[in-house]
């Protein structure tokens, strides 16, 4: 095969792995291989106005394409203000494939400028860091991160690419990378123990995350829900998992209390475990929240989660999509009468309180959100994606919007802030078809407002929502909590907390960075700015005041 300089081979290889789009921040030792994408036909670059932006913006799309998505950092400064957001793809098993260039690796004993250690920076937030030293196996190695990228469980992965390098002729063949098939089905017997486990619970529970939405199997968890007549919650869950209108689906367990979790969970005497870790709280239960003698079966394709902090009676390393589509399969067959009568009856009662919630779900409360969200659940029907990190707002976001469909809501996850905004310009991009709502409030924005410009620079028609509450409300409920359990007098919040002063013009600066901006303070307002915001050709966005 020719010959070509690496920066070149290097931009096929990503084309053929169906990476034909790069997310970035431009630096000086990118500056060749940046000068080769621009000339390169049939791929294209985003760029965002600082790191952070660009590895949201790629996450979201990573998440609406349900696979991988390149990202571009500069050097050792550049990942050093991405690492936030990667932590975030980490947590969330995101597949990002991220480079970066260093000066070249002649310059190693120098010491110089900008000189870093990118792999050990890049290790705590990937599933896989290396560096490429060695002109001949760039294409080899950057196929090998594609592949981790893409195998379950699923994450970002980093390559440091010095310039010297990328300058070489380079003449390795441009091959797809190889991802092993993960839709592995558990034995027979296997099955069969964690049918008997399960079936004779009077008080199941199922327990879910998004390893359910990748292997997609949510038809067969509600299959398998339905015939145990278990209730499901939610754990370490971004993605559509169950329908949020399913009489057995009860919500998320929380990521910041473990005895919250323990609370839903206490009673369960038969538990199953999909597609998720346990517990992912921030201040999780030390000791075992199942209650004594309660039997526990896990499934999962990371077999480092099963049982990583508290034991369970059974653990199946497998496709959550085959081993639901299994277990039901036995479930059906050796579910006694009096069993399935309990089962359903359990079901009955779910649904009966599921017809009484919707019915008061259709009332706004009256408030500048309650109205906007209303409007816009009536003007689109639900047909929109909503990226949401609305954090406190979200309750009241899923009351309206809920998340019924698999691609068409996503959920803020990890604990970093930003991702909202920058997310929902991904999404877009990926789904150009259709609506995309980025939910985000006022100080989770402010991390990554600039992506605003990146979605009018390059034509992208998100839509963005400010809830708008002047304060980091998320940190006043916790400390609430914090004073409660160490019998702490209500005083008032720190002043840290506040963000009303000095007032933040976010229609303002949504203007000056090329979109849309309106303000929303009263109730009547709402109804209008759903229709300017809808109608508005570009991204728009609408600060709701709370």
């Amino acid at each position: 095969m020719e010959a070509t300089p690496g920066r070149e081979r290097l931009i096929e290889q990503f084309k053929a792995d169906g990476l034909k789009v790069m997310f970035g921040n431009p630096g000086t030792v990118e500056q060749g291989f940046l000068d080769a994408v621009d000339a390169a036909e049939d791929f294209g670059y985003v760029l965002a106005l600082q790191e952070t932006v660009a590895a949201g913006i790629a996450d979201g799309y990573a998440r609406a394409t349900g696979g991988a998505a390149l990202l571009q950092l500069h050097s050792g400064v550049g990942l050093g203000n991405g690492i936030g957001m990667l932590y975030q793809s980490l947590r969330g098993h995101t597949p990002l494939v991220v480079v970066a260039g260093d000066a070249g690796v002649r310059y190693d004993a120098m010491d110089a400028q900008m000189a870093s250690d990118l792999v050990a920076m890049a290790r705590p937030v990937t599933k896989y860091a290396t560096r490429v030293t060695d002109p001949r196996s760039v294409l080899r190695t950057v196929r090998r991160a594609v592949k981790i990228a893409l195998t379950p469980p699923r994450g970002p992965v980093f390559v440091a690419l010095p310039m010297d390098v990328l300058d070489e002729l380079n003449s390795e063949p441009v091959l797809p990378a190889t991802v092993p098939l993960t839709d592995v089905a558990p034995s027979p017997a296997s099955v069969g123990r964690a049918a008997e486990l399960l079936a004779s619970a009077a008080r199941p529970v199922v327990l879910v995350g998004d390893g359910v939405a990748l292997s997609g199997a949510q038809r067969e968890l509600v299959a398998v829900a339905e015939l145990l007549g278990a209730d499901v919650y939610e754990v370490d869950s971004s993605e559509v998992n169950i329908a949020a209108s399913h009489p057995l689906r009860r919500g998320q367990t929380g990521h910041m209390f473990g005895p919250h979790s323990k609370e839903l969970i206490g009673d369960a005497d038969g538990v199953l475990i999909v597609g998720t870790y346990v517990f992912p709280e921030v201040f999780p239960e030390l000791e075992s929240p199942f209650r004594a003698g309660a039997k526990v079966v896990h499934i999962d394709l990371n077999a480092y989660e099963i049982a990583k902090n508290h034991p369970v009676d059974l653990g199946l390393a497998a496709d959550p999509r085959q081993a639901l589509h299994a277990l039901a399969g036995v479930l059906e067959r050796q579910l006694t009468p009096q069993r399935r009568a309990a089962a359903a009856a359990r079901l009955d009662v779910r649904t009966r309180e599921r017809d009484r919630e919707a019915g008061a779900a259709t009332e706004d409360d009256g408030t500048p959100m309650g109205v906007f969200l209303r409007t816009l659940a009536e003007r689109t029907g639900g047909d929109l994606i909503v990226f949401d990190e609305a954090l406190t707002t979200s309750p009241l976001v899923t009351r309206y919007l809920p998340a019924e469909r698999p691609g068409d809501y996503h959920l803020t996850r990890g604990g970093s802030l930003g991702v909202g905004f920058p997310g929902a310009v991904g999404a877009k991009l990926a789904r150009p078809d259709r609506l995309v709502v980025g939910f985000a409030g006022d100080g989770g924005s402010m991390y990554t407002y600039q992506a605003l410009w990146t979605a009018a620079r390059h034509g992208i028609d998100a839509k963005f929502v400010v809830c708008n509450n002047r304060k980091y409300r998320l940190l006043d409920d916790n400390i609430a909590q914090y004073w409660r359990e160490r019998d702490i007098p209500e005083h008032g919040f720190p002043g840290s907390f506040d963000l009303s002063h000095p007032e933040i013009d976010f229609a303002g600066l949504a203007r000056s960075l090329g979109a849309g901006g309106m303000r929303v303070e009263k109730p009547d307002e709402a109804v209008a700015a759903v229709g300017r915001m809808l109608s508005h050709p570009g991204p728009f966005l609408v600060d709701v005041q709370i």
